[in-house]
């Protein structure tokens, strides 16, 4: 003769598969833990590589008004960004040669907020360039002149 458990006897030697609402909680609680103390540190990382990426779009645009510069008599390009930036972007004729020079810039050079670099010769006012370059400037992620954060060619910022 079978000898019949109590049904709630067998209940209890059955596995149950799946997580409890508790263990699914605490691992979504130590998730964000973890981001908290994470993401603030690569936010400050993202903006020191938008600074860097920056300089390095000031040194390009510099290097380009130094080649012009070498190639016209020393003379760098005169004006604003807009004035200067299209005539670096024309491709001119050697007057020597009589053959036709590349352009010194493919395209308008942006910072790392994709905003155009700015550029003054002569520089003037807090802009001025001690060694006499001309000024190279990023207004930065807030988009606005003469603020700490832009980013520039005359000063350690």
């Amino acid at each position: 003769m079978k000898t019949s458990r109590p049904h709630s006897q067998s209940r209890r030697n059955v596995r149950r598969s799946g997580f409890t609402l508790l263990e699914v909680l605490l691992v979504l609680a130590i998730l964000g833990v973890i981001a908290a103390m994470v993401v603030p540190n690569l936010l400050g990382r993202q903006q020191e590589a938008y600074v860097k990426a920056t300089r390095t779009s000031i040194s390009g645009l510099e290097g380009a008004v130094k080649l012009y510069a070498s190639e016209h008599d020393g003379q760098f390009p005169e004006g604003n960004a807009e004035t200067v930036f299209q005539q670096l972007m024309s491709p001119e004729t050697d007057q020597q040669t009589g053959k036709q020079r590349a352009s010194y810039l493919e395209k308008i050079p942006l910072d790392a907020w994709k905003n155009p670099l700015r550029y003054e010769y002569p520089a003037t006012g807090n802009r001025t360039n001690p060694s006499g370059k001309p000024a190279i400037w990023s207004s930065g992620p807030d988009k606005q002149d003469d603020t700490a954060d832009d980013v520039t060619n005359w000063a350690q910022n």
